[in-house]
């Protein structure tokens, strides 16, 4: 029997690494110099650094010298997520961080803060944060405990949702506030601009780029205003987070970052239509598909849907061994299948299994195709066994 074909459709897990940024890492493992060596070979790698730094700012709108590297988005929310700030050589305190119901786990466990100093903002039954919540909380914050901190992602991971990052700056920054943006999903399928989102920081991760595991950004404001280091030793990238830096992997997410500000209007329009027409098709197949924020501002890209009486862990079973590759909302919680956090924020049952179709730039019709047959196959299953009962 010919080996099934594998349609790859987990794109906001990770999206494969691309040719380009492969062959970044492979020249960058050939240099032999630490980037801090002061020799020619350090300065080699130095180089290399310093242009990745430049890319990245570049897919930010930031300054290169507000780009601080580290070995992902969750090092970059545990490094910016704490209470202890400095302004210049001035200790800043923090006094409360509150995050919205939607957020990936990497934000939602609070980075360096105690848990009673943690507070959940609300999202309306659209997935959107609550800005009147948020308004009310932050008119609440005791100020004499210290700032507030804000984090919001600029579009959900299983939902795609974009959420009104720019309204909730306005709200904080009225309020003397910090306002941390988890851009992972948004950057390459969103324009990105520090000035025109307001954010004090952005969290950035190479792999859902197509740049290599391992490689992240923390990016800021400014440089004046920083967190107190989450990895201490020898100073690196400016004392904001020491280690030798990873060369290869730093390289590979420069490439993943130019390429994602190329073409990305008509990248981004080219999947979108793609993702429409498969969502058309998927209710005429089941009326009683239910396709989660459809109505509401959403990345090009994601699916995420729920058919009755299919549990989300029964579903990615049941398309995997179709030869399909989703997900049940985020992939990083090693691995562990259960009810979605972000349906439950939105007032969804908690039973309701949800799965997630993201596609990529390099997603083909004839995948889309598969998926949807793969889909009817599915879904008439679900009927005969409700039918049945």
């Amino acid at each position: 029997m010919p080996e099934r074909v594998r349609t790859y459709l987990d794109w906001n897990a990770t999206a494969p690494l691309s040719a380009a940024a492969r062959q970044a890492v492979l020249a960058a493992l050939e240099l032999d110099g630490n980037p801090s060596s002061v020799h020619g070979e350090g300065r080699a790698a130095r180089a290399l650094i310093d242009a990745a730094r430049r890319d990245i700012a570049a897919l930010t709108g930031a300054e290169a010298a507000h780009v601080t590297f580290t070995s992902g988005a969750t090092e970059a929310a545990n490094t910016v997520l704490t209470p202890e700030f400095r302004m210049g050589r001035t200790p800043l305190s923090i006094g409360r961080l509150y995050v919205s119901a939607i957020e990936h786990p990497a934000v939602r466990e609070g980075g360096r803060f105690a848990a009673d100093q943690v507070t959940e903002i609300a999202v309306t039954p659209a997935g959107v944060v609550d800005l009147a919540a948020l308004e009310a909380l932050l008119d609440a914050h005791d100020t004499a405990s210290g700032l507030p901190m804000v984090a919001l992602m600029l579009a959900n991971n299983e939902t795609g949702i974009v959420q009104p990052v720019a309204e909730a700056a306005a709200i904080v920054h009225k309020r003397g506030g910090l306002l941390v943006v988890d851009a992972v999903q948004g950057a390459g399928r969103l324009p990105l601009s520090m000035a025109g989102l307001d954010a004090d920081f952005l969290i950035l991760s190479a792999h859902k780029l197509g740049g290599p595991k391992g490689a992240g950004a923390l990016v800021s404001r400014g440089e004046v205003l920083m967190p107190r280091p989450l990895i201490h030793g020898g100073g690196q990238e400016k004392g904001h987070r020491s280690g030798t830096e990873n060369a290869a992997a730093i390289a590979g997410f420069a490439v993943a970052a130019r390429a994602a500000l190329d073409g990305m209007a008509e990248r981004v329009g080219q999947i979108a239509r793609l993702r429409d027409h498969m969502e058309a098709r998927m209710a005429e197949i089941a009326a009683a598909v239910v396709i989660h924020g459809r109505d509401v501002s959403r990345l090009c890209n994601t699916t995420f849907f729920s058919l009755p009486g299919l549990k989300a862990e029964t579903g990615q079973i049941a398309f995997d061994l179709e030869g399909i590759a989703l997900s049940a909302g985020s992939a990083c919680s090693s691995g562990k299948v259960g009810a979605s956090h972000v349906l439950t924020a939105m007032g969804f049952d908690t039973g309701l299994g949800a799965l997630r179709v993201s596609l990529g730039p390099e997603t083909s019709e004839a995948e889309v195709e598969r998926f949807l047959e793969a889909f009817g196959r599915i879904a008439g299953r679900r009927r005969r066994d409700v039918a049945a009962a």
